[in-house]
């Protein structure tokens, strides 16, 4: 059975540095878990590993599509596992990194995920009545038609909420009825990164700070005068919205900053939402070590010992 070990959790918890040590003291090569660093030019607003931190440790699955590419979960998962099975063959530990939750669990669960071709007409009524009535609205809909999915998915993801309506409008079925899984697809071990809610909240704010220091206000600059724009689904993203809203004079700096923090946060409550629901998650409070060091080889007896029961 292929081997693949994970490391999740919420932002700015530590997964990036925990991972780098993790994956040198296991011969073990990276899988970024984060739908926005598969995007070319969103490096500061998404926390990407710099490139004397690749240099240290082979990453896999960042900076592989511009902003204004297609890229979703059937996309990831299919990658994802062409990379475990030849990362296994070469005898590497491939080491899933990151925080997006359903690009985790349709790896790790090996999702069976529907072919089903999308409708644009579907779609485009359905982000009217969006522009209308408001998200809230149709995710109630959703909520009525397929509980089960609803209650996996962001009230506030726009994407997601489209496509269950979308799939039942034209089957007649539950979206969530089409997402099968097979949980013993590898010999796995998942290692959860958490903290107290407010030490948390206090290396939110920081990184936030630091973004804004290191350039993130330009980057966004950047890529709208490259012309990228809202329209595009990657500028949406938490963080480029609230700089963009700024740039267009809608935000002051610190209402920018500020709803930058608010929604990081919120954003961080989620992940932890949706992680605490997967019994296979090892959870280590980082707060309570030392180091990254001490953190991560505790990771690494945990990941031997799991790894090597099967």
């Amino acid at each position: 059975m292929l081997k693949l070990a994970a490391i999740v959790g919420p932002t700015a918890v530590g997964k990036t540095g925990t991972a780098l040590k993790t994956a040198q003291l296991n011969g073990a090569e990276i899988i970024s878990c984060d739908s926005m660093q598969v995007y070319r030019g969103m490096d500061i607003g998404t926390a990407k590993v710099t490139p004397e931190e690749q240099a240290l440790v082979p990453h896999h699955l960042i900076d592989i599509v511009n902003i204004d590419e297609e890229y979703n979960v059937a996309r990831y998962q299919k990658e994802t596992a062409r990379l475990i099975q030849t990362l296994n063959q070469q005898d590497r530990l491939p080491l899933l990194v990151g925080g997006t939750g359903l690009y985790y669990q349709a790896v790790v669960d090996n999702y069976q995920l529907m072919p089903l071709e999308a409708s644009p007409e579907l779609r485009d009524e359905y982000k009217q009545e969006i522009s209308i009535k408001g998200i809230d609205h149709v995710y109630r809909q959703l909520q009525k038609i397929d509980p089960a999915y609803a209650d996996k998915i962001s009230p506030r993801d726009e994407k997601r909420i489209i496509r269950a309506l979308e799939v039942h409008a034209l089957t007649g079925q539950p979206f969530s009825r089409y997402q099968t899984r097979q949980e013993n697809t590898y010999n796995f071990a998942a290692a959860g990164l958490y903290m107290e809610r407010a030490l948390l909240y206090q290396k939110i704010e920081e990184r936030v700070e630091t973004m804004f220091k290191e350039g993130f206000v330009e980057e966004v600059a950047g890529l709208l005068e490259a012309g990228y724009s809202l329209a595009h689904k990657p500028m949406q993203a938490l963080g480029y919205r609230q700089v963009i809203h700024y740039l267009q004079g809608v935000l002051t700096r610190d209402q920018m900053i500020n709803a930058v923090k608010q929604e990081t946060r919120r954003y961080a409550k989620r992940q932890l939402t949706w992680f605490n629901r997967d019994t296979k998650i090892v959870w280590f409070d980082s707060g309570r070590f030392k180091d990254e060091n001490s953190l991560a080889e505790s990771i690494s007896i945990y990941f031997r010992g799991q790894l090597s029961t099967v």
